[in-house]
């Protein structure tokens, strides 16, 4: 088993490191075709290598090459990395891990809980000691597709982390403004159904790859669901909010928030599992020059700025 993994990771990382190299060089044909139909000079770069690819031009094109090197565009993950890492997705159901950090304090145990009724699926972990080197082995062993990792500060739940498996991508979330449904008059009572779910403004590339990563935690609805949970984006801050909905008569919904509710930050995606973190490539940071940035919007792009400059 451990041979094949280590196979598998080996294929896997073969084929990402070619990805930059297709792109490249597709960018470069793009420019010189762009240059040609409108006939203006070809740019310096691209006069050394102007008649390979001006070769390679008469036979372009909408190949496996091409769908590697557009990538993303337009939101889809056609022939990249992204493409082997949710590659079963909607075809079978995640099967999500969720634990904490050591020595859980009793309103995270709490906590974890009640998340662990949002994902049909998951399965709560009791952490104790165990190395986290160890933890992703044993999910991998047993095809477990996420797993999730939820930290505290002095008994206040602040962190949450989403490991996919079995290669990555990791990505870091600050948790704030949790209300446990106890703590949510009038509540209503939980249901197990699959569950639709709403995205609200995830606009931009990086936007569209964090609705991506949230999306695949859940699997794919039945129609007669009443189960909803929305996750809005504002200023980059997503609030989470779960309710049941049943109809009262003719076009009236009557909605039932049954909780918990809280707000998420994404701060970091990695290129790898959380057992390797350091090794991973880092695919998008929140630097601290970006702090002082308040009037751009990464997950929605809202300013028109190019956000995949950061990435």
């Amino acid at each position: 088993m451990l041979r094949r993994q280590a196979r598998l990771r080996r294929e896997y990382l073969y084929r990402k490191s070619k990805e930059d190299k297709i792109k490249t060089i597709q960018e470069k044909k793009d420019k010189l075709k762009k240059s040609l139909e409108n006939n203006v000079p070809i740019h310096p770069d691209l006069r050394k290598d102007a008649l390979y690819l001006q070769r390679k031009l008469d036979w372009e094109d909408a190949g496996p090459e091409r769908a590697v090197a557009m990538g993303t565009e337009m939101g889809g993950t056609t022939g990249t990395h992204e493409d082997d890492e949710y590659r079963w997705a909607g075809v079978e159901d995640p099967k999500i891990m969720l634990t904490t950090s050591r020595d859980p304090s009793a309103r995270l145990k709490k906590f974890v809980k009640e998340v662990r009724l949002i994902f049909p699926t998951a399965q709560r972990l009791n952490r104790g000691n165990a190395e986290m080197k160890t933890l992703i082995e044993v999910c991998r062993a047993n095809q477990v597709t996420d797993f999730i990792v939820i930290h505290e500060h002095r008994g206040v739940p602040d962190h949450l982390v989403i490991c996919h498996l079995p290669y990555g991508p990791t990505a870091y979330f600050t948790l704030s403004n949790v209300v446990m449904r106890h703590d949510i008059p009038e509540i209503g009572t939980m249901s197990e159904q699959y569950p639709h779910l709403i995205f609200h403004n995830f606009k931009s590339t990086l936007g569209i790859r964090t609705m991506n990563i949230l999306k695949h935690l859940f699997p794919v609805p039945k129609e007669d669901s009443k189960r909803v949970m929305a996750f809005a984006n504002h200023d980059d801050f997503i609030a989470f909010r779960h309710y049941t909905y049943k109809k009262s008569g003719g076009q009236d919904v009557e909605m039932t928030e049954v909780g918990p509710r809280f707000t998420l930050k994404l701060y970091k995606i990695k290129l790898g599992t959380i057992d390797a973190i350091e090794a991973a490539d880092t695919e998008w940071n929140l630097g601290t020059f970006m702090n002082t940035t308040h009037k751009r919007r990464f997950l929605s792009n809202e300013d028109g700025w190019d956000q995949e400059d950061d990435f």
